[in-house]
């Protein structure tokens, strides 16, 4: 029997806290609750004997952490929540699962960070404690989603959600990321061999009008010239998307350039609707998500205005954000933003209304969802005929500024 202190919210909305004797922290939960208590916080009580013995344990656990880089993809961590979820709703205690989860795991990041989470809760810590000390692997959302589920003893159903929620967003990822991966390689190869062109082929045309001391045409002069320049600054070709990706970089870490970057993406036809959308559907889910999840709806706008990565969005988001605090509704300052559809400003102030806030959240979510695979067909779709006429026309000048003089030559040695 373990000794579990707790803080809690009694009916008058008044804070409690006391401790309870219970086998498991799951019972210690229903125990608080069948008091008639709301649990906000509650950690194992640990004895002094069984904490040496811990540590000992733990730093021969830590003993078996290996060195890694990176972070966690998010299949992985799809996979770890949904089965967590299952042990979880299968009835086992969560340090137990913790430990089935840690042991199955191949070496990584998400096994390292498995490794302290197991030792941290068996010294006393609550999940979303231990799972907060580890930001590579659990970000905020993950992390007051799980915090949510302690509170409401529902863990297992949050961490389903977020298994979903995490599932979709990855999908939704996927999809604009192939979209791109088309368009990029024939890009790359055209690129390719035109400079192959400009620096293999091109000169040797040079020398043979070199040779025959000919009057260049203004087309052919000017193809000249640019494949001069491609044979003394070829290196020029990889450094200059380089210098660009370093500026706008360097620029994105001041606020105002950010904004102007952020607001010319969302300006940009067709891309611009895509990036759009995109940031939409991805906003209203995990707000949907937190929301129904428990989590407080200013901890929820906070954490949303991080997985927006546009600052446009940001700063709407910072402006919902003081609105509910002063006790007014989202739909107004994002009608003010203009930064959504009127369809989602009505969604949600139905939403609001009727106290079904993160249903009409979801519902937006799936919505926009449809309307990002449409935009991407359509921007791919777009995207080909533009390549394949700007490819021709290129291939075409070059093959006219070489014919020209060459015609030239012919006719003088015709007659």
């Amino acid at each position: 029997m373990a000794t579990f202190k707790f803080e809690a919210m009694n009916t008058s909305g008044q804070e409690v806290k006391d401790s309870v004797d219970a086998p498991s922290e799951e019972e210690a939960q229903q125990k608080i609750r069948q008091m008639g208590y709301f649990v906000t916080k509650i950690s194992e009580v640990a004895v002094k004997g069984k904490d040496k013995k811990k540590k000992k344990d733990g730093a021969k656990r830590k003993k078996t952490q290996t060195f890694t880089i990176g972070g966690v993809s998010s299949k992985q961590l799809v996979t770890f929540t949904r089965q967590f979820s299952t042990l979880q709703d299968a009835g086992l205690p969560v340090l137990r699962s913790l430990k089935i989860l840690e042991h199955q795991m191949k070496p990584g990041v998400l096994k390292n960070a498995l490794i302290d989470v197991v030792d941290d809760v068996e010294s006393g810590s609550t999940l979303s404690e231990a799972f907060g000390k580890h930001p590579r692997c659990f970000d905020r959302l993950y992390v007051n989603m799980v915090k949510a589920g302690e509170a409401g003893g529902a863990l297992e159903v949050i961490l389903q959600r977020l298994a979903d929620f995490k599932e979709k967003a990855q999908s939704l990822k996927r999809k604009i990321t192939g979209a791109m991966v088309y368009p990029a390689v024939v890009i790359s190869v055209a690129v390719g061999i035109l400079t192959f062109i400009m620096i293999a082929i091109i000169p040797k045309f040079q020398k043979i009008f070199k040779e025959f001391d000919m009057q260049l045409p203004w087309a052919t002069e000017a193809l000249m010239n640019t494949s001069n320049w491609f044979v003394n600054y070829w290196y020029m070709i990889p450094l200059f998307p380089l210098t660009c990706w370093l500026f706008l970089k360097l620029l994105k870490m001041n606020k105002s350039g950010a904004y102007a970057i952020d607001r010319v993406k969302l300006m940009i036809p067709v891309a611009g609707s895509l990036v759009e959308k995109t940031i939409v559907a991805r906003t209203t889910r995990t707000l949907g998500t937190l929301v129904s999840s428990g989590v407080p709806i200013l901890e929820a706008l906070s954490i949303v205005r991080e997985t927006a990565n546009n600052a446009v969005f940001e700063k709407a988001y910072l402006s919902v954000y003081e609105s509910i605090r002063e006790g007014d509704t989202i739909a107004q300052p994002l009608k003010k933003a203009r930064i959504v559809d009127d369809m989602v400003v009505n969604m949600i102030d139905v939403g609001e209304e009727t106290g079904d806030l993160d249903t009409m959240l979801s519902k937006i979510a799936d919505v926009y969802d449809e309307e990002v695979d449409v935009l991407v067909e359509s921007l791919i779709s777009l995207l080909e005929p533009i390549m394949i006429v700007i490819l021709g026309g290129i291939i075409g000048s070059i093959v006219i500024a070489l014919f020209l003089p060459m015609i030239k030559l012919l006719e003088g040695l015709s007659k």
